[in-house]
């Protein structure tokens, strides 16, 4: 006989509320095997004893065979002193010491789970809030650590005896399942209108109704409300628009089935994997031509946002309804999206004509995530339902606990130890109260959740960002300001597992750079610990400032005004009379502070070709320019790089050929497309001098600019053939939404170096 032997074994990762402590029950005692298993703060503690070979095999399993929701981080053996215990058994969770295991993402409803809801046989038949251990809610119900019901915002509903039972059964898929419920003792719901009062008939077909009416339907899903309409009814949809104030940014749609979305929009295999994994991403896809959808849904967009249902209730809607529809954030524009009822009856009472909502409270709001496939790679545009709170991992310790508080826009913040970044969900822009308590207290939650005490606090350089003042009003730690810029390129960084030196190049709206000017279009020699800026988009003058932003013309007027007079036969200049008071402008100082940002030479270049002359929403002007190019169009304008110590990129030489070309009678999707082209050729040729001058041949691309894909398809086979190699995001976002990851690996960064 073998020799008896005992393991102590700690497993970290994402193993709570993931069927991992069964799992690892059905693999001990599937083996032969006597011990115990069990939560604590830390993760999962295992005892496990038998065979020599035996214990091998279950070691071996604990990672091989883990379940379909865990993510397994760690595995730290030790040996211990057999006991001659018999059987192995699961033990009641430990909530004593640090805090050091991961809290999992909001999953899909799983195929078996879906069964049950679709089987009249089954007593979860047409139940909405069916889960178990491999799906359901998570992070949007936590509200501390470890993993346990009373933890939960489910803990108000008591067990029914038969869920009890699955709950307590170890060979059951629901076996400490925290949210598992029955329509016996779960939540229940219920369609009201604006004032909470019950609507009348069976709430899933009065809310098809509603829809199937043409009216607006208020839907709580799992991080807060959406709004509902008929995608195919463009009086609805426009409606949905007026009334949300939401002029030109695009919907997504929600589909019930592939089929649904196959009719809609062309999908590849990799697009496929995005829109069918547990985490349910927005997924932008390129539009079929004659797709049935209203116009409203995205104007002027070749491309549409769409998701498939993600959980029980989405899919019975549904089913009873027989089209996509559109579903978009539960709030008024530039609002964080609603998530307690009473707050959205207030919120969204005008806007919707009836609520679909249940009892089941939300903790943490949470918008859908966006992602597009790029050459069979998902990148991130919007990090947060699915995604958010798992870690990004990266191959290098933080020395010190660290709190990165992002950026201005599409805030997201970070909390970092050990070897893991927690990144938050989507934040928004910090421009209202609201906003900012969303900001405020989920800091305070993930402090919580991750047992974070802060020694660092990483933020912007720019004085007025809310998250710099919040960073600046703390106690007793340590600010490191972090050049927005920088943290761009760290961003990138920490998403491929690298820490530089790269050729960094930063293209996006606005950040302050360390002269006091705003940049935006930079190259930099860059690692963690720090950066020089080698080149950058000659600087031109912002007439108004933020005025200029919102209004793209008026930054044509400074491109235009680069060359000498602008000609006022220019039909940008036609549509906008007062350029000639903003021309004046720019030679008054304090008016037109001067910027190397690429966003802006986006927006100059759409507004002469007349594609948009204000904008609705960040980037709206560069995002339609890209819409609109052709994308068979080879050629390409050329740009002078001027010689010295920073080298100066003229972006107006762009622009100056967009003009001659409009007035050739140039078709303005060429003209587009050759713009595209030309900064692709400059921002390659650029690279090229610096690795002259450096000898750094890895380019990371980071900044909002690069989610146009136009571009980045354009640069990355240049750089390719240049020898280059080229690092782009997947884990978070190119734009402001993966500046905390950043500022977080600078400031560790930092800490490790003085260490």
């Amino acid at each position: 006989m073998e020799v008896l032997t005992r393991k102590h074994v700690r497993v970290t990762g994402i193993v709570q509320g993931v069927g991992f402590r069964p799992f690892v029950f059905s693999l001990a005692t599937g083996l032969g095997l006597a011990g115990r298993v069990g939560n604590d703060a830390r993760g999962v503690f295992i005892e496990v004893e038998g065979a020599a070979s035996k214990v091998d095999r279950f070691l071996h399993g604990l990672r091989e065979h883990a379940p379909p929701l865990a993510a397994v981080t760690g595995v730290v053996v030790a040996d211990a002193p057999t006991t001659a215990e018999a059987g192995f058994r699961i033990v009641d969770s430990e909530a004593a010491g640090p805090c050091a295991t991961f809290v999992s993402a909001d999953s899909a409803t799983c195929a078996e789970c879906l069964d049950e809801v679709g089987d009249p046989r089954d007593r979860r038949f047409g139940y909405p809030f069916t889960n178990c251990t491999n799906c359901g809610p998570r992070f949007t119900i936590v509200e501390d650590v470890p993993y346990d019901r009373p933890n939960t915002t489910m803990s108000g509903f008591a067990l029914c005896t038969r869920c009890a039972t699955e709950y307590r059964d170890p060979g059951n898929r629901r076996f400490h399942a925290q949210p598992v419920c029955c329509p016996d003792c779960g939540p229940q719901l219920r369609l009201t209108d604006s004032k909470g009062d019950p609507r009348p008939g069976d709430a899933l077909d009065e809310a098809a109704a509603v829809l199937a009416r043409g009216g607006v339907l208020a839907v709580k899903g799992l991080g807060g409300f959406h709004l509902a309409v008929d995608a195919t009814d463009e009086n609805a949809a426009a409606a949905l628009r007026e009334r949300k104030h939401r002029d030109g940014k695009p919907f997504a749609v929600m589909a019930g089935s592939l089929d649904q979305v196959r009719a809609l929009c062309a999908v590849n295999d990799a697009e496929l994997a995005a829109l069918t994994s547990r985490r349910r991403p927005i997924v932008v896809l390129d539009r079929l031509p004659g797709a049935r959808v209203a116009p409203s849904v995205a104007p002027g967009n070749r491309r549409l946002g769409v998701m498939l249902a993600y959980t029980p209730l989405h899919h019975l809607l549904l089913g009873r309804f027989p089209r996509p529809v559109v579903l978009t954030s539960g709030n008024v524009s530039d609002e964080p999206i609603a998530y307690r009822d009473d707050d959205a009856r207030h919120r969204l009472g005008s806007i919707a004509d009836a609520f679909l909502t249940h009892d089941r409270p939300i903790h943490t709001r949470t918008d859908d995530s966006v992602v597009r496939v790029v050459e069979g790679r998902e990148m991130a545009i919007r990090r947060s339902r699915g995604y958010a709170p798992e870690p990004v991992t990266v191959p290098w310790r933080f020395p010190s606990q660290v709190l990165a508080c992002g950026a201005e826009l599409k805030n997201t913040f970070a909390v970092a130890k050990n070897e893991d970044v927690f990144v938050s969900h989507h934040i928004g822009d910090l421009k209202n109260l609201e906003t900012l308590r969303s900001f405020t207290t989920g800091i305070a939650h993930f402090r919580r959740l991750f047992d974070i005490e802060p020694e660092v606090v990483a933020h912007d350089l720019h004085p007025e960002y809310l998250s710099t003042k919040y960073a600046a009003d703390l106690d007793d730690v340590e600010l490191v300001g972090v050049q927005h810029h920088h943290a761009h390129i760290a961003s990138c960084l920490a998403d491929n597992g690298e820490p530089g030196p790269v050729l960094g190049v930063a293209f996006d709206g606005t950040g302050y750079g360390d002269d006091g000017t705003i940049w935006g279009g930079e190259f930099l020699a860059a690692d963690l610990t720090g950066f020089r800026r080698l080149a950058h988009l000659e600087p031109v003058p912002l007439p108004g400032g933020a005025t200029a932003i919102r209004q793209p013309w008026r930054t044509a007027v400074a491109y235009l005004d680069e060359y000498g007079p602008p000609p006022a036969d220019l039909d940008v200049l036609r549509r906008n009379p007062d350029w000639t008071a903003v021309s004046a402008l720019l030679r008054r100082n304090g008016h037109s502070p001067l910027t190397s940002s690429a966003g802006r030479l986006f927006d100059a270049v759409a507004s002469v070709l007349g594609v948009r002359d204000a904008i609705d929403y960040e980037g709206q002007a560069a995002i339609e320019l890209e819409q609109i190019a052709d994308t068979g169009e080879p050629g390409g304008y050329p740009v002078s790089i001027g010689t010295g110590p920073v080298l100066h990129v003229r972006g107006a030489d762009l622009v100056r050929s967009v003009v001659d070309d409009l007035r050739a009678g140039t078709p303005v999707p060429v003209i587009a497309a050759r713009f595209h082209n030309g900064l692709a050729v400059a921002v390659a040729e650029v690279c090229v001098r610096l690795r002259e001058s450096t000898g750094i041949g890895v380019v990371a691309l980071s900044g909002g600019v690069f989610q146009n894909v136009l571009l980045l398809q354009r640069l990355t086979p240049m750089l390719e053939r240049r020898g280059f190699r080229t690092l782009l995001h997947s884990q978070v976002p190119a734009n402001d939404g993966g500046i905390s990851l950043g500022q977080a690996a600078v400031a560790g960064a930092l800490c490790r170096a003085r260490r």
